[in-house]
């Protein structure tokens, strides 16, 4: 199994501020997403992600949210066995400094 490639929440800020096109989930329980998400993810919660891959197209890279970078790091995992592009914000929303909504 190959290592699981990571954006920073620096990195990721510095892309949705230039107007980039990233796809991002946050896996996050329903509890924590109302507590704020980056208005542009889309939430779908980990337990979700196996009976949601009609979600995710192979040749797009997604971005995966959780709070401290554990949980989107096993998803990307899972994910990345299946022979999806997929990337880890490390951190997580505790080092989040950007826009929540």
């Amino acid at each position: 199994m190959s290592e699981v490639q990571t954006i920073t929440t620096e990195e990721l800020k510095k892309k949705l501020e230039a107007g980039e096109d990233v796809l991002l989930v946050d896996v996050r329980e329903d509890e924590e997403v109302a507590a704020g998400k980056i208005p542009a993810a889309k939430h779908i919660k980990m337990n979700d992600i196996p009976q949601s891959m009609g979600h995710f197209e192979k040749e797009k890279e997604y971005i995966f949210i959780c709070r401290s970078g554990y949980r989107s790091e096993r998803v990307c995992e899972y994910l990345q066995d299946q022979g999806y592009k997929v990337r880890n914000m490390v951190g997580g929303m505790l080092e989040w400094s950007g826009d929540v909504e």
